[in-house]
């Protein structure tokens, strides 16, 4: 069994790379909204609906990111993860479609995992239980 400081390692370095990606794609979203807009709208998604993606990839990454609600920012992003796989990569029979919708899936099953176990020790708030 691996020390618990190695497992609250990974656990930071976990949240960590799961939320950069998420604010990454929230930085692209604000730096391109008229092409975000664009994009949403070709897949029958209203675009008045960005500013409620951007906040929630921003928000709930920073959560992630500081560990304070992290449980509950982990299962918005995974609900958001799996809406997103099937608005927007339905066309499974291609392959680049069919690996963002695997990982988009995949991205989710992370996130579900820090929902289930919590942040770890190295986090601004931890559950009574220590995770």
């Amino acid at each position: 069994m691996s020390p618990p400081i190695i497992l609250d390692g990974a656990a930071l370095l976990g949240r960590l790379l799961i939320a950069a990606l998420f604010l990454h794609e929230a930085w692209v979203k604000l730096s391109h909204v008229g092409q975000s807009i664009a994009y949403m709208e070709r897949f029958g998604v209203p675009g008045v609906l960005l500013p409620a993606a951007i906040g929630l990839e921003l928000g709930r990454g920073l959560l992630l990111v500081i560990g304070w609600g992290s449980r509950y920012a982990a299962l918005a992003l995974a609900g958001f993860c799996v809406v997103t796989a099937v608005l927007f990569h339905t066309a499974l029979s291609d392959g680049n479609q069919l690996l963002h919708f695997e990982k988009d899936l995949a991205i989710a099953g992370g996130l579900l995992v820090i929902f289930a176990t919590g942040p770890g020790r190295f986090a601004l708030a931890r559950s009574k239980t220590g995770r």
